[in-house]
Parts: C-alpha cells; sequence; structure tokens
C-alpha cells in the first residue's frame, strides 16, 4: 500500500475518536423512529416521500457534509440487484434542497473492479448531470487506519466515509444467502476498500459477515438509513434472487430499528437474524421500541421467498 495514501494514526485518531465518541453518546433509552412510506413505482415523487420521513424522523442535514452510500454490486437488466438510480437521484436532491453543504456519493463494490462500468450499466450516469465529478470510488479512495476492529488492532477505512458527517446508507431490500437479509447495515460492507482487502472483502469474511455487520456500524454511527423497497430481491440474495415488488421506502437515523422493521414487512423476524441479534448497543429491534410513522407495517407487508437455509427465520 503506497504511504501517500494514508493519513497517519497520530494525525486520525483524535478525530476519528470524537466522531465515535459523539455517535455513542446517543442514548438508546429513547424509542427510534422509523418511517414507511409507499411507493408503487419508481416514477413516483421518491424526493417528496424521502423529505417526509427525513422530517418525521426529526434529521437534520443543513451544513453537513453527506456520503450516499448506495448498494452497487453486479449488474443484471433482468433483476434488481442494485439500489435503484431514481433513488440515489431523489436523494441527492433532498438532501441538497435541506441544505447540505457538500453531497458525495460513493461504493465499493466487492464483485466488480470497475466501479464507474458498473454505475454506468445500472444507469446512475445517466440519472445524475455530472456524476463523475461528485461520485468516489471508495475501493480505491485514500485511506486511515482505524484502531479496533473485531479482533483486530486496526482496520483501514476509506477518507471519504470517514470525513463525512452523514453516511446515508441506500441499501436494497434484499434477502442473502448467507445473512437472511442484506438492508441498511450490512449495506456498509462497501466502506471496506478492495484496494486493500481484496475482492470480495477478504477480511470481512474471515471475521465473519455478522460480527463485520456490527463493527462497521459500531464505527459509522452517524448515519441515516433510506432502504429501497420499491422492487426488492427474494430467494436466493442478493445476487442470484428474484424481483419482489414492495412498494415501500423505510428510512430513519437507528439502523437498526430500521433493518428490523424492514424484515417485519420482508416477513422474517429480525430476532433470528444473527447480526441483529448482535445489534443490541447500536440500535433498537423490538417492536415495542420502535416508533412507526408514515405507513403501518401490516399495510405493507409483503412475505419474501426464503432459500431452505433460511426458513426457520420467517415470522410465524
Amino acid at each position: 500500500m503506497a504511504q501517500s495514501r494514508l493519513t497517519t494514526r497520530r494525525a486520525f485518531f483524535p478525530l476519528a475518536g470524537a466522531a465515535l465518541a459523539a455517535g455513542c453518546s446517543r442514548t438508546r433509552r429513547a424509542n427510534s423512529a422509523v418511517f414507511i412510506a409507499k411507493a408503487a413505482s419508481y416514477t413516483a415523487d421518491l424526493a417528496r416521500l424521502m423529505e417526509s420521513g427525513i422530517q418525521a424522523c426529526g434529521l437534520e442535514v443543513r451544513g453537513k457534509n453527506i456520503l450516499l452510500k448506495p448498494n452497487l454490486v453486479e449488474f443484471d437488466p433482468a433483476t434488481a440487484i442494485n439500489t435503484h438510480a431514481a433513488v440515489i437521484a431523489a436523494a441527492f436532491e433532498v438532501f441538497r434542497k435541506l441544505g447540505a453543504a457538500s453531497i458525495r456519493i460513493g461504493e465499493g463494490p466487492g464483485h466488480r473492479r470497475d466501479t464507474l462500468f458498473l454505475a454506468e450499466e445500472a444507469k446512475y450516469r445517466e440519472s445524475l448531470s455530472g456524476f463523475e465529478s461528485f461520485f468516489v470510488d471508495l475501493n480505491r479512495d485514500d485511506v486511515s487506519a482505524v484502531k479496533g476492529f473485531a479482533d483486530r488492532e486496526e482496520i483501514y477505512l476509506p477518507n471519504t466515509a470517514l470525513g463525512a458527517d452523514l453516511i446515508v446508507s441506500l441499501a436494497k431490500m434484499k434477502t442473502h444467502h448467507w445473512a437472511g437479509a442484506t438492508l441498511s447495515m450490512k449495506n456498509l460492507f462497501g466502506l471496506t476498500p478492495g484496494s486493500v482487502y481484496g475482492w470480495p472483502k477478504n477480511l470481512l469474511h474471515q471475521v465473519g459477515i455478522p460480527r463485520s455487520i456490527v463493527e462497521l456500524n459500531r464505527i459509522f454511527r452517524k448515519t441515516f438509513a433510506i432502504v429501497d423497497g420499491v422492487v426488492g430481491m427474494e430467494g436466493n440474495g442478493p445476487i442470484q434472487g428474484t424481483p419482489k415488488p414492495c412498494g415501500v421506502l423505510v428510512m430513519g437515523p437507528d439502523v437498526a430499528a430500521v433493518d428490523a422493521t424492514c424484515c417485519r414487512i420482508m416477513g422474517i423476524n429480525p430476532a433470528k437474524v444473527t447480526y441483529l441479534q448482535m445489534a443490541g448497543e447500536l440500535g433498537h429491534t423490538e417492536e415495542s421500541h420502535i416508533e412507526q410513522r408514515g405507513e403501518s407495517i401490516a399495510s405493507v407487508r409483503t412475505p419474501f421467498a426464503l432459500i431452505e437455509e433460511f426458513r426457520h427465520i420467517r415470522l410465524a
């Protein structure tokens, strides 16, 4: 790894420590707000729905540096693998309208090495004028060391992500053949740089997927989730599954609560999803501690098909 690409630990850690302290100071005693919006198709007014959810959740973004983190994995025009371009364009519009100081879009795919080609195939470029001027390939971004990751002494992470005031996890609502479900918390896997850890992010698999999900979300506490469930993926997700129209956007500042709510919409018991079992220090997953705003879960519940190995996590 070239020395010029690294910020020294001494220079970086005071900033990282302050960021973590600010995130961890949030009390868990208060209930967590999660907003559900119906969106029948990608031609709906997604920006208006997002703005309503952001306001309902009390998120203030004026003057902040925002990183939009979509789920950009592979591309197959016959299915629904990635966060839809219309969702990203709407989020960009809303956060600019709400007074963000800057907005970047960043992703580090775990399979493909040519991130811009993948963005082109997913129609991100044509949906956002000047896309390349604010897009960052997080696989190849400059990195800094952050102390402590599971049983590892440190982990190297992209400076663009570490320097953001807020990361917006624009996840896709999908099943996952190893984790059961992949939502806003699992989406942070794309913050781990392939230029350091390879493709497909070997460190995360060595540590274990559930623990790595929790560790990344422990480091990046300043996160707001907007999950694209307009058309999700069921069955053998996150790549080889089947498109599943669900017609929802789900959002909130407590990513564990958002993921638990998404699971309930999908007909999955979040108490049986390993990474959510481990996420107690990060947020609420119990329904009694989540304030559902917008639509009710019952009004949008759409059971997703699960592969045999995960049929035991289905809600009774």
